[in-house]
């Protein structure tokens, strides 16, 4: 293992921070202001980004919420953009056509003059084999090139406010990244497709991608924090019939939840919050979260989830690797 893989390793432990796995997002931001802050979430107007949306607004932030389906967010944060409260700005994205991604930085770019909090939520599970773009596998062009250009492109608002108070892009990943590292040999499943293999690729990829961005950008005062957010029932099963959904244990025939461990949709979205918001975070970063901590560093046979991350997705040099390849896919200039 490397100096900095050491280093990286290190700084995998737990902070002793006083929220659980029972906290929920309005305990999480107890006391939190965000006034005059800029918040991006992607994938805010659904599941554990509306709850994120939610509670920053509350706490007094402007959100730009990119969505694939603009009307379906309108709808959903119209409750959001009373007078009362910061309003949500809604931008057209598809996470899955990089022309999309570019156009919506761009308005943001227009719109905004920093991003204090960039919070990747959106995500795709367990999809049936689809192409995009260049023959791209659909899970990993969604999960991780699409905020791995938006990321890209939106950098220099991010430094604006690393400059000054310090950024933070907080990346949602999973346990799943236990089920697989980059498969550099065959990203794309072009020798076989399995749906949870390439879930699990993403997911890897998102926590390499966070591990990489925050040691480009921390000197700009850029951090970055990648983490799995616990069960949820949220529209992210949407590719899951009802029956597959019960055979895994996930919920009964009437379609209550009874998956053990869990969480409610406030509980889901208060790691996100709490890695973009935590004091006890102050000049961290890299790091895999999970249950409002850090979590410990485990080998390839180890637990993949109660506060363990596999030691494949945090690893620096794996991590540089990806973003080498995620720059020539992509074509993405580098972050300036």
């Amino acid at each position: 293992m490397s100096t900095r893989s050491t280093q990286t390793v290190a700084g995998q432990h737990p902070v002793n921070s006083p929220f659980t796995a029972a906290s929920t997002a309005e305990q999480v931001m107890d006391g939190i202001d965000l006034t005059g802050r800029t918040a991006v979430v992607t994938g805010g107007y659904a599941g554990l980004g509306l709850q994120t949306t939610r509670a920053l607004t509350a706490a007094g932030a402007h959100v730009i919420v990119p969505a694939r389906r603009p009307d379906l967010a309108r709808e959903a944060l119209a409750e959001l953009a009373a007078p009362a409260g910061p309003p949500c700005e809604i931008i057209p994205m598809d996470l899955a056509d990089l022309a999309s991604v570019r156009a919506a930085a761009a308005r943001i770019r227009e719109s905004a003059d920093r991003i204090d909090l960039l919070m990747a939520v959106a995500g795709v599970m367990a999809t049936p084999e689809r192409r995009v773009g260049p023959g791209w596998e659909y899970q990993l062009a969604v999960n991780h090139y699409g905020h791995f250009t938006l990321v890209s492109e939106l950098y220099p608002l991010l430094r604006a406010a690393g400059a000054t108070r310090g950024a933070r892009v907080v990346v949602h990943s999973s346990a799943a990244h236990g089920i697989t590292g980059f498969r550099r040999h065959d990203p794309h499943f072009r020798t076989g497709y399995d749906r949870w293999h390439a879930y699990g690729q993403s997911k890897t990829a998102n926590v390499l991608f966070a591990v990489h961005l925050d040691a480009l950008g921390r000197e700009d005062g850029v951090r970055a924090f990648a983490l799995h957010p616990g069960s949820n029932i949220t529209g992210l099963q949407r590719e899951l019939t009802h029956r597959e959904q019960m055979e895994l244990g996930w919920v009964d025939e009437q379609g209550t939840v009874i998956g053990k461990g869990f969480k409610s949709p406030s509980q889901g979205a208060a790691t996100g919050l709490w890695a973009a918001t935590s004091p006890l975070l102050a000049g961290r970063g890299g790091l895999y979260l999970e249950d409002c901590e850090v979590a410990r560093v485990t080998d390839e046979q180890g637990p993949v989830d109660g506060g363990w991350v596999r030691a494949h997705a945090v690893d620096p040099p794996a991590a540089a690797r990806l973003w080498e390849l995620s720059v020539a896919a992509t074509g993405t200039a580098p972050l300036s």
